[in-house]
């Protein structure tokens, strides 16, 4: 990977889980990805009777609703998907909330832009990185106002 300015700010968990997909063959990432969707934490029941609109990503061609909660300084994202339907979204949340869950904001919003491009490299997902790529955009607007969501 080129050494720009805006690899020198992306946090070392962002970078490990890039680093990993990047060494994996093609079947080894789909091999991953239907691993990591079965890690995406249960939504809470705390947020089941929340209104929904204003926590949907609506450029995802399904379903997917995001909620932050900002505790101590620190984000912890939970998502609504139906796993069996959508288990990429699933797998893509499940290892973005791995790397920035329980970290500042700061982290979130160093996600790099091409993330969603460089986890999905090879794979030929190319149809979902709009959807995937807004709802790391959501993320990242959550965490630009973090006391809003505070626990």
């Amino acid at each position: 990977m080129p050494d720009t300015p805006a690899t020198h700010h992306v946090p070392p968990s962002i970078d490990r889980i890039l680093g990993r997909f990047r060494q994996l063959s093609r079947e080894e990432k789909m091999s991953a990805l239907v691993q990591y969707s079965r890690k995406l934490e249960p939504l809470p029941d705390r947020f089941k009777a929340l209104d929904r609109e204003a926590f949907t990503v609506p450029e995802c061609q399904t379903r997917v609703d995001i909620f932050p909660e900002h505790r101590d300084g620190k984000m912890h994202y939970y998502a609504d998907v139906n796993v069996k339907q959508s288990p990429t979204v699933a797998a893509v949340l499940a290892i973005v909330f791995q790397a920035v869950n329980d970290h500042p904001p700061s982290t979130t919003l160093d996600i790099p832009q091409d993330f969603v491009r460089q986890l999905m490299d090879s794979i030929g997902l190319g149809a979902r990185e709009s959807g995937l790529t807004a709802m790391i955009a959501r993320l990242k607007r959550y965490a630009s106002n973090p006391e809003a969501f505070a626990a």
